[in-house]
């Protein structure tokens, strides 16, 4: 079991300052990485307004090269005070995960990859949907609520039962994007 840094897993109410968190984080990456960084994104429960969350910022950072990037952005980012979870890849092939923060809770996770990788749209995409959609945004909120509630401080238990409500959006947020493309294309 993968235990959850300072005890067990909350889900805060929403907090407006998270995307000047992010903007702050934002600014810091690119300074630290320069050209490098092709493109920045907020993601994950805290991009979307008002949808309770981990008090943790997720940033998508797009790079051209994966395989460049473990030469050139690990030493930069621990400069910034992120700690490189070379572990997570099994998890989440395809990209570098690094988390800041204390030894938990932490405040801020990077999740560095090519933005030609097919979880790049697939974590834009579900953000989207659930900025467009209060009711599968609340849905999600109660998701969360009660697998915090049951898996404690098991981060993983935590994660993993997510998975199928997840999925099951992402799908009918990919729809949703398709069918606002055929609109736009019909105007």
């Amino acid at each position: 079991m993968e235990k959850y840094g300072a005890g067990s897993i909350v889900v805060s109410e929403y907090d407006p300052n998270w995307p000047a968190l992010f903007e702050q984080e934002c600014m810091r990456i690119k300074h630290a990485l320069g050209s490098f960084v092709l493109v920045i994104e907020h993601m994950g429960s805290t991009a979307v307004p008002g949808l309770p969350s981990k008090p943790i910022v997720d940033l998508l950072v797009g790079v051209p090269s994966l395989e460049e990037a473990k030469e050139r952005c690990i030493e930069p980012f621990v400069a910034l005070g992120y700690k490189y979870i070379p572990e997570y890849a099994s998890w989440l092939p395809g990209e570098l995960f690094f988390r800041k923060g204390p030894p938990g809770p932490w405040t801020h996770h990077v999740h560095l990859m090519e933005p030609s990788h097919p979880r790049w749209e697939a974590r834009l995409v579900f953000r989207d949907y659930l900025r467009a959609h209060p009711e599968a945004a609340r849905a999600y909120a109660s998701v969360k609520r009660a697998l915090a509630a049951s898996s404690k401080d098991d981060i993983e238990a935590y994660r993993t039962g997510k998975d199928i409500f997840v999925e099951e959006t992402t799908a009918k947020a990919r729809a949703w994007r398709a069918s606002l493309g055929r609109l736009q294309r019909a105007n």
